[in-house]
């Protein structure tokens, strides 16, 4: 799919990989970007930044049905329709399965990040694909693209990340089903399982916690450029035979145990 002039929701889209991968979408290939976020200053700040033409954000709690729906409504609304959703919002919340004192976790904790990393990628991606199957079809047989954002914790998950690995691989699982009910209809579905990226939420580790981290990646010896990612995101996008497929995007890491 050509993405000039295209509309793309880009959840989490106010910050990190969103951002950067809305930014880079707007200015390198001339998309046209919906930031669905619950951050509003950033995300109002990134919308100004890349002009009312091209971008604009909408406050979303993604595992909200209504919030969601409202916001896809706006969009169309807006744009007069959607092409592309890519699910960048997902929280980590790390916490042991027993903690210190033997006890088990909360449930609602494990719950919280399920239901953001997971159910919350099915909410966008679903109603996202009832907009983009209204779409007429480009090159007769293309009608929407679906980016869902994993993680190498879906394959080799740190301890504390049970909670946060088994959202991630629960995207993977998705992307089969989804590809093959969605396919039928000229919308694809993809995913990127990235590993460590140079994003605020890790520069806020400081410097001996990244040089730590930087040690497990293998070639080359450093954190992802976020720039990174968002050119897969185009790649994705552009690639009409890719489908069905999870995309590793890190370097050859493999996360320790913790």
């Amino acid at each position: 799919m050509k993405i000039n002039g295209k509309t793309i929701v880009i959840t989490g889209g106010a910050s990190g990989l969103g951002a950067a991968t809305a930014s880079y979408l707007v200015t390198e290939k001339g998309a046209r970007v919906a930031l669905f976020d619950l951050k509003a200053d950033e995300g109002h700040a990134l919308a100004e930044t890349l002009g009312a033409d091209k971008a604009f954000f909408q406050t979303v709690d993604v595992t909200d049905a209504a919030s969601v729906q409202a916001a896809v409504d706006a969009t169309t609304e807006r744009f007069g329709t959607i092409h592309v959703c890519i699910n960048c919002a997902g929280v980590p919340m790390p916490a042991k399965i027993l903690d210190r004192e033997g006890k088990a976790m909360a449930l609602e904790k494990f719950k919280t990040v399920i239901d953001i990393n997971l159910v919350g990628s099915f909410n966008v991606m679903s109603k996202c694909a009832e907009q983009m199957a209204k779409n007429p079809p480009e090159n007769e047989e293309e009608r929407g693209v679906v980016i869902n954002v994993s993680s190498g914790a879906a394959y080799e998950g740190q301890i504390g990340q049970a909670a946060y690995g088994s959202s991630k691989a629960g995207v993977i699982g998705l992307n089969m089903p989804a590809a093959r009910e969605l396919g039928r209809l000229g919308i694809r579905v993809n995913a990127i399982a990235p590993g460590l990226f140079r994003t605020p939420m890790l520069e806020s580790l400081g410097d001996k916690a990244i040089a730590s981290l930087t040690q497990m990646v293998e070639a080359p010896k450093r954190m992802g450029d976020m720039r990174e990612f968002a050119h897969l995101c185009a790649f994705m996008i552009e690639n009409a035979y890719l489908n069905g497929e999870t995309i590793r995007l890190d370097a050859a890491s493999r996360m320790q145990a913790k």
